[in-house]
């Protein structure tokens, strides 16, 4: 299972819209282990191609630092298909450089981006759920009571 929150389901979906006509990618940082992620690191796509993707290998490293500093590790590869279904192609089963990584596809094919998530092993190809978390209000937006 993949848990995104609602910002950085926004941010994914944000910069796929903006990498059109081209795919767009990135990659996510946070618990491999729950699957829960913290942060988007938006990458550009060196292929600069609608059928193709590349992340940057320079924002890769940095994107990793940067998690590495703040206790995660990079744990998902997102990109957006502009004109298909969100579901891997032969070249991303092909490119799937880590079987615990999650892979986070978003189509643009129709009015509304659809966002899914895989899990892909040796070539198998296993969809996980995806939850997008509202967040908690903070306590400045809680209503408060009036003084007595």
């Amino acid at each position: 299972m993949l848990r995104l929150p609602a910002q950085v389901y926004a941010q994914i979906v944000g910069h796929c819209l903006s990498g059109l006509p081209d795919e767009a990618c990135g990659l996510l940082g946070g618990d491999l282990a729950t699957g829960v992620v913290a942060r988007c690191y938006p990458t550009r796509n060196l292929a600069a191609s609608a059928k193709l993707y590349t992340v940057d290998p320079k924002q890769h490293l940095q994107a990793d630092r940067d998690a590495e500093a703040a206790g995660m590790s990079i744990m998902a590869v997102f990109h957006s298909h502009t004109h298909t279904d969100a579901y891997p192609s032969p070249t991303d089963v092909a490119q799937a450089p880590d079987p615990d990584w999650h892979y986070v596809l978003v189509s643009l094919r129709d009015s509304h981006p659809m966002l899914r998530s895989y899990r892909i092993v040796e070539g198998r190809i296993d969809e996980e759920p995806v939850i997008v978390e509202q967040q908690e209000p903070t306590e400045l937006h809680r209503t408060q009571e009036p003084a007595r």
